[in-house]
């Protein structure tokens, strides 16, 4: 069902409609705002968490287009922030029981509900009881002539439960992927000023240099390197590290390994981004052209570039990600000098989690351009 909505032209333009407003009334104006303040320590420029600022615009996002809700109009007994603390929390240590020695030593923990495993339980408490208030306020407004997913989910979804997971999987694949892979490009773009030059001129070429105007859907398909950009960009940061499948039947894999029903296979974008016998000798550089042919924008095949998955288990919200992530590069990069601060140039480190989440944020300064 899914499916089938994410792939409809109407619930594009939805999405399309919803980032546009989302970046105009909330992103813009916020950093408009730390553009034009000094800091209170001496009057420098103001220092902001792009990494947070990401994750907060992301969450608004997939919760209007998802849910068809404002997040500030949920009835929630304590501030959305701690909510999102919980959902990291939550996602950090799932993500750390992949790396436990045995799976014998969480299993363990939470029979007898010590150490990580109680934080866990702890946690997805409040993160259901999140998603619970969602299902109530979409129920209370109504859901029968809504374009959002939720609604036509509760359409033909009596279960709860059922309906509260779903809330909960999209609520981890359209917030923290999204701003996940932002987060890795601004990066990027900070190291590599020059390719930020070319992602400007190909937008004032495609778009003229007004830098009120807002990009279309034909503008954004006319723009192959910044598209190269951000392809390039999760080749080496992809906002899913590494991911596993578990096999329904027994299987074969190419190269004739066996693989017993129920076996996990673990297979990790992150590292295969890195290798030089798929990438070549210039893998560890960032380099857009690599996906340019006669500057046209040449795909890979994505097996072996696995950031969106593939075969029948392809993501199913590549497109919109794709739209929503392209809609905010330009957004910024026309109206803004995103500048990392000299300790955040330093290469990123990771903290545990089902997604790349940079330890300690992305403090950068921003100033009109």
């Amino acid at each position: 069902m899914a499916s089938l909505e994410l792939g409809s032209v109407s619930i594009r333009s939805y999405a399309f409609h919803i980032v546009t407003r989302e970046i105009h009334d909330r992103l813009i104006p916020l950093l408009q705002h730390a553009a034009s303040s000094k800091s209170e320590n001496g009057g420098g420029a103001t220092v902001l968490d792009l990494q947070d600022v990401l994750r907060r615009f992301a969450f608004d996002n997939i919760c209007r287009f998802s849910f068809g809700l404002d997040p500030g109009c949920l009835e929630l007994n304590l501030p959305m922030s701690e909510f999102a603390v919980a959902f990291d929390l939550s996602s950090k240590l799932s993500a750390e029981r992949a790396i436990c020695v045995s799976p014998l030593i969480w299993k363990v923990k939470r029979l007898f509900n010590i150490g990580s495993e109680k934080k866990l339980k702890g946690a997805i408490k409040m993160v259901n009881v999140l998603a619970d208030e969602v299902i109530k306020q979409r129920r209370k407004m109504g859901f029968s002539s809504n374009q959002d997913l939720l609604s036509r989910f509760m359409g033909t979804v009596n279960d709860d439960t059922y309906l509260r997971d779903i809330v909960i999987s999209f609520l981890l694949a359209g917030r923290d992927t999204v701003a996940a892979a932002l987060t890795s490009f601004f990066w990027l773009l900070s190291n590599h000023p020059e390719i930020e030059s070319r992602i400007l001129e190909e937008s004032n070429r495609v778009m003229g240099t007004d830098q009120e105007s807002n990009p279309s859907f034909e503008q954004m398909r006319e723009m192959p390197y910044l598209q190269a950009s951000l392809y390039e960009s999760m080749r080496l940061y992809p906002p899913v590290q590494f991911d596993s499948k578990f096999a329904l039947g027994d299987d074969l894999l190419p190269d004739g390994t066996f693989i017993r029903r129920g076996t996990r296979v673990t297979y990790h974008p992150y590292a295969m981004g890195r290798m030089e016998q798929v990438w070549g000798s210039d893998c560890l550089e960032y380099k857009p052209e690599r996906w340019l042919q006669n500057g046209v924008f040449s795909p890979e095949s994505p097996f072996r570039y696995p950031v969106f998955q593939g075969g029948v288990r392809v993501c199913l919200g590549k497109e919109m990600a794709l739209v929503e992530m392209k809609n905010v590069a330009l957004s910024l990069i026309r109206r803004f000098k995103i500048k990392a601060t000299d300790e955040s140039l330093k290469k990123p480190k990771f903290a545990p989690g089902l997604t790349a989440t940079v330890r300690g944020g992305f403090p950068v300064t921003v100033s009109k351009r």
